[in-house]
């Protein structure tokens, strides 16, 4: 069931009765965050992406997503970001492992694809023209180990064996990427992140900034 929780506006101190959305999960399940009850609600005046959003777990199958921050709009104009409870299931930050081999740095894709949420993942059936090639549920991902950067044939082999499977696709890289390889990663909406020797994904693109944040 929803939560309910008594807010006042400190604008205009008119009272409301606010109902914490609900959202379907990728299982199916509604969640909906828990509101801090003894919370008081504060007047949102600026907004901030990272601020924008709350990362809550679905009771039904264990899965952590982000959905928007709760907030209420109050008739006299005030926007008011509602508190969540501090146990709304925050997702653990990823923990990498030191990159000493190629074989690191394909457990370190495997281990960042589990942390945003893919299950199941196996090599893929078609190898890549160059690297490792990973395949979950709905998406292909290729693990290019090597010194070099990763060149505009390898992202569009990967794109276009995605396409062929109805995946989306990922490209991870241990030295980055040539410049047309980035910018057609960038038209065909293909997350492309750069491995340190920590074993830490960086986004490189908009769209791997976009899967880091709110996962699968």
């Amino acid at each position: 069931m929803p939560e309910n929780l008594p807010v006042r506006c400190p604008a205009c101190r008119r009272e409301h009765v606010y109902t914490a959305p609900a959202y379907p999960c990728a299982c199916g399940a509604p969640v909906a965050p828990t509101l801090a009850q003894d919370g008081a609600p504060t007047v949102l005046a600026h907004r901030a992406w990272d601020d924008d959003w709350i990362t809550v777990r679905c009771a039904a199958c264990g899965r952590h997503d982000q959905w928007p921050h709760p907030e209420l709009g109050c008739p006299c104009g005030t926007v008011l970001r509602i508190p969540a409870a501090a146990d709304a299931g925050p997702r653990a930050a990823f923990r990498p492992t030191l990159i000493r081999t190629a074989r690191d740095v394909v457990t370190n894709a495997v281990l960042y694809l589990r942390w945003l949420g893919y299950r199941d993942i196996r090599r893929a059936d078609q190898r890549p023209p160059s690297g490792i090639g990973l395949a979950a549920r709905g998406l292909l991902a290729q693990v290019d180990p090597t010194v070099g950067p990763a060149s505009l044939r390898d992202i569009e082999c990967l794109w276009l064996t995605a396409m062929t499977e109805s995946a989306e696709c990922v490209y991870f890289s241990l030295a980055g990427y040539a410049d047309d390889a980035r910018d057609r990663a960038d038209a065909l909406g293909i997350p492309l992140f750069l491995l340190d020797l920590t074993g830490t994904p960086h986004p490189v693109n908009t769209h791997a900034t976009h899967l880091h944040r709110t996962g699968t």
